[in-house]
């Protein structure tokens, strides 16, 4: 779903929207959210009532994965980026303490 095509299916389906806004974080930055929210959206349909929790650990796991570097394992990362695909995120890069290391070595 691309941004536009997420605003048309909130409008089309104001009921799940409306579930899925009660899970935002208090702090939680509209970009952050954004990415997060359109995660949700899409994997919705696939996780019955009593696993929305499961969902939203998974939903965590992509968005601090993708926003603020943490690491997670190959499996779980493998899951949520699989669960995640085509969600376009303006999302910073970051580099491992070895990788900065190798870099400054390599000036």
């Amino acid at each position: 779903m691309a941004s536009l095509d997420v605003q048309e299916f909130i409008q089309q389906n104001r009921a799940l929207a409306d579930q899925v806004e009660r899970f935002r974080g208090v702090s939680e930055s509209d970009k952050h959210w954004e990415g997060r929210r359109e995660f949700l959206l899409r994997n919705m349909n696939d996780y019955e009532e009593a696993d929305v929790d499961h969902l939203l650990a998974l939903s965590m796991v992509w968005a601090n994965n993708v926003f603020l570097g943490c690491r997670y394992s190959a499996e779980l990362l493998e899951k949520v980026k699989e669960m995640a695909e085509g969600i376009e995120v303006d999302a910073p890069v970051f580099m491992t303490r070895d990788e900065i290391v190798k870099k400054q070595q390599g000036r």
